[in-house]
């Protein structure tokens, strides 16, 4: 696939035809709609926490540089460092700055979407220095040298027997020369290798879920365990987080922690999720002695003051793209950029710019499932149908389809000929459906009939069917 977002239809076409991505997307959607139902109905003021989180985060919003300079005196005051970057470039050289000044030559990982967004570890091996992924998703992909297809999934497009082949592919030089085909074996010989790292490493980096202005504590979530170890070990953490994770206190982030992980992975918590404050103190057993917050804007300020600016309650927890019909059919590497889903299809217009980008906000359906599950109400279908306007009114979208488009616009606002037009079409095409109720085939609609079936129209318009009704004695 092309890793770009202007590849979107291309890439999705492609992924369609993939027997070993569909099936991996079949058995992902399946699980984490259940789970998700499952921890929800154990939590009946689910719907009113997630009220209450959006509303921290929109009141954070409305005071985040009141926020952002208390996180960072409260770093400073227990001995962290905080680092502001404008973009991603910024953010690399202060974090290979920070690699070189203890002579870095490997840094363990924990999983980082932010890291992805400013392509950290490309940088990283540039300048010689080996960044080694210790989350088992995130170790699968960079193995296999993919990008995450999912945010909080990185390898859900993978099969066990693609992991299986990758792991013989890279372990027998690491004296793991047998094939294993068992989840658990392979889970096994993965950590086997993983723990060696983590003592090797000279630095360590992770992101954050969240950033606590009250403490200057950094959060993170994780069901491995190893994002405590990639903090603890190694003599430097380095924490690497976007602007809009702040919170106000503890209790917020308690808040935001009960709908993540239900919205997540359908978990009541994740197994680990750990507070860091600053480097170890005198006395404490371990730790780092050294801890930096690299802080990354990377056009979020433009978004603030904005009709997008909803997307920065974000809290990324994946639920959107878990019942998005349009990525559970396409996978996330279709989408061809850091971020996927509808949550993507938001952000990056901004990162790429609108016109790189701008098949992203079409794939879509607008069910509003992704608004229905989100639990930061964020309008994303609106979020979306903004974007596509914006894209029209600046033409950069394909000439044929604004030609459709003022067709069908001339055609609506016209009622008379509109009805008169559907009253012929409906009867026709149900004629031709031939009693199926589909079709396999249908002039104009071949990016939907390569795939699925065409529902076939009843015959009559709604609004014929609705007048029929309302006849006396019908």
């Amino acid at each position: 696939m092309q890793r770009r977002p202007s590849a979107f239809n291309a890439n999705a076409a492609e992924a369609l035809l993939d027997a070993d991505l569909q099936r991996a997307l079949g058995a992902a959607e399946a699980g984490f709609g259940l789970k998700r139902r499952k921890a929800i109905t154990g939590l009946p003021e689910f719907d009113a926490l997630c009220d209450q989180a959006a509303s921290i985060k929109d009141h954070v919003l409305d005071n985040l540089d009141i926020y952002l300079e208390r996180f960072e005196a409260q770093v400073f005051a227990s001995g962290g460092m905080v680092h502001w970057c404008e973009d991603a470039q910024a953010a690399r050289e202060i974090i290979l700055k920070l690699c070189q000044s203890v002579n870095a030559k490997m840094v363990t990982k924990g999983k980082s979407m932010v890291a992805e967004e400013i392509g950290l570890n490309p940088f990283l091996e540039a300048n010689n220095i080996k960044p080694v992924e210790t989350d088992l998703g995130e170790y699968i992909i960079q193995l296999a040298d993919e990008p995450p297809s999912h945010i909080i999934g990185p390898a859900l497009h993978k099969t066990k027997d693609q992991v299986s082949d990758l792991f013989h592919a890279h372990h027998p030089a690491l004296g793991y020369p047998e094939r294993l085909s068992e989840g658990e074996a392979l889970v096994g010989e993965a950590r086997a290798i993983l723990r060696r790292q983590y003592l090797q490493a000279d630095a360590g980096i992770t992101g954050a879920n969240f950033l606590i202005a009250e403490t200057g504590s950094t959060v993170i979530v994780t069901n491995e365990g190893n994002g405590d170890m990639t903090q603890i070990f190694p003599r430097m953490h380095i924490v690497i987080a976007s602007i809009e994770k702040i919170v106000p206190t503890l209790e917020d982030a308690a808040t935001l922690l009960r709908v993540l992980a239900r919205s997540a992975t359908g978990q009541e918590m994740s197994v680990y999720t750990t507070f860091s404050t600053g480097p170890k103190r005198r006395g404490d057993a371990d730790g780092p002695e050294q801890f930096h917050v690299v802080m990354l804007d990377n056009g979020r300020s433009e978004l603030l003051g904005g009709n997008q600016r909803d997307i920065l309650r974000c809290i990324r927890c994946g639920a959107c793209m878990n019942n998005c019909p349009v990525y559970m059919a396409a996978g996330g590497h279709a989408y061809g950029a850091t971020y996927m889903g509808p949550m993507g299809s938001v952000l990056t217009p901004h990162f790429s710019g609108l016109k790189a980008a701008q098949a992203l906000p079409f794939a879509s359906t607008f069910c509003g499932k992704c608004e229905a599950v989100c639990p930061m109400r964020i309008p994303l279908p609106r979020l979306m149908r903004d974007l596509r306007a914006e894209a029209h009114a600046a033409r950069i979208t394909p000439a044929r389809e604004r030609l459709w488009l003022a067709l069908w616009a001339w055609v609506a606002g016209r009622p008379q000929l509109y009805h008169r037009l559907s009253g012929w079409g409906l009867p026709v095409l149900k004629f031709l459906a031939r009693g199926r109720g589909r079709f396999a085939w249908l002039p104009l609609a071949g990016g939907w009939t390569r795939t699925r079936d065409f529902p076939a129209p009843p015959g009559k318009s709604f609004m014929a069917q609705w007048a029929a009704r309302k006849k006396p004695g019908s």
